[in-house]
């Protein structure tokens, strides 16, 4: 039996992942949770789940977390907050396998030490090499550490290029969806609003991937994480608009062939195969219906439309820090395009000149990484707050 640490329990990934300990009982049990705010759906994990450790994001979730498990009459776990706790979960010695699903940079130094004690690590959060790539696959080598990609997109990939040898391959090729813009003309999206935006016509996800899958800066942090996980350069990973999201990833071998991965959009179906891996189990999502006529489309991106595509491949081709700088200001943009003080457009503005004012450096250690990040972060927001007042959805 694998004990697991989830890293984000309460969101779309660590909720699904759970859905997956479920329906197999006897082949994982759960270490240890860590959650940020959402007291409410934590409980209900703890309730089922019965972790050994909680973490939470701070002393008064924590707090109102003992309360409600207090009423409930639910078997209070060792509750902690913090990022150290975080650290200490995913590298317990108990622990097996660390989902790291948490948004952001918060989670990258539990998974950066998961890493170090060699830990089996799901990789579900971007962040953790468009911020810090080249660490952490430093650290992966070093002690033998497979990093197994959650996102469908790395996921597919994963599968594809098991069949054949990594020198065989010229080319991988990641879908993209083409968000709820995707037929947009580039001049309407000055005035869309945050729930046009939020209107994803494929997946279910959290506020900020469903605007970063909206710009194809989601697409652009996945070029970057697929050159550090699967070592490509960039010229060598290309992305094409495939509005039916039923093709995740494809890869070209030399002989030219092309190897793609095929399934539905169900995040379990890849969370099931990090957790089985090497092996194959039977996962409950839908199958295929090949007896069906398919239709499937593929489109290059609109370039001028979505830059923040090709800065995202300019910030891997300059290396150093600036593929953390373009995380960090992408994050403040999106939050300031959500509170409604930016417009959508203003999103690449920001992201652009906030890379065009932080000094590229190469960092060192974990530490460093979160340095450039704050530094990079306070740019982007007094960006943010010079270019005044959004006009989203305020021209009918």
């Amino acid at each position: 039996m694998k004990n697991l640490t989830v890293l984000g329990s309460t969101g779309s990934i660590g909720t699904s992942t759970l859905e997956v300990v479920r329906l197999n009982p006897s082949h994982y049990s759960i270490f240890a949770l860590a959650a940020g705010q959402n007291a409410t759906i934590l409980v209900e994990q703890i309730r089922e789940f019965r972790p050994k450790v909680v973490v939470v994001s701070s002393d008064s979730v924590l707090r109102i977390l003992k309360s409600y498990l207090e009423d409930a009459g639910i078997p209070i776990p060792e509750l902690r907050t913090g990022s150290q706790a975080l650290v200490e979960i995913a590298t317990a010695p108990e622990v097996d396998f660390v989902m790291s699903a948490i948004v952001g940079v918060s989670g990258l130094e539990a998974t950066y030490e998961a890493i170090r004690h060699k830990k089996t690590i799901g990789l579900a959060n971007k962040e953790v090499l468009v911020s810090s790539g080249e660490l952490v696959m430093a650290a992966a080598r070093a002690n033998g550490v497979e990093l197994l990609p959650v996102d469908s997109e790395h996921n597919g990939a994963h599968q594809c290029l098991r069949a054949g040898r990594r020198a065989e391959v010229t080319k991988l090729i990641l879908t993209a969806s083409g968000g709820p813009f995707r037929l947009t003309p580039k001049e309407n999206l000055t005035n869309v609003t945050p729930a046009q935006a939020l209107n994803h016509p494929t997946w279910k996800m959290g506020r900020r991937i469903t605007i970063d899958s909206a710009t194809l800066m989601n697409k652009g942090f996945e070029v970057i994480e697929a050159c550090w996980l699967f070592n490509f350069q960039p010229k060598d990973v290309e992305v094409t608009v495939h509005p039916q999201s039923k093709v995740h990833a494809m890869v070209e071998y030399n002989d030219g062939s092309v190897i793609a991965q095929i399934c539905a959009t169900d995040m379990r179906m890849p969370i099931q195969y990090a957790l089985t891996y090497p092996d194959r189990a039977a996962a409950p999502v839908p199958r295929m219906n090949w007896q069906e006529s398919h239709n499937w489309q593929f489109h290059p991106p609109e370039w001028d439309k979505f830059p923040l595509l090709r800065l995202a491949y300019q910030a891997q081709e300059v290396g150093g820090s600036a593929a953390c700088t373009l995380n960090a200001a992408d994050e403040i943009a999106v939050e300031a395009f959500l509170d409604e003080r930016i417009p959508f457009q203003g999103i690449a503005a920001v992201v652009e000149e906030t890379l065009n004012r932080v000094p590229n450096r190469r960092a060192g250690s974990v530490q460093e990484v979160l340095e450039i990040d704050r530094e990079s972060r306070q740019v982007a927001r007094r960006l943010a707050l010079a270019a005044g007042p959004a006009t989203t959805g305020k021209r009918n």
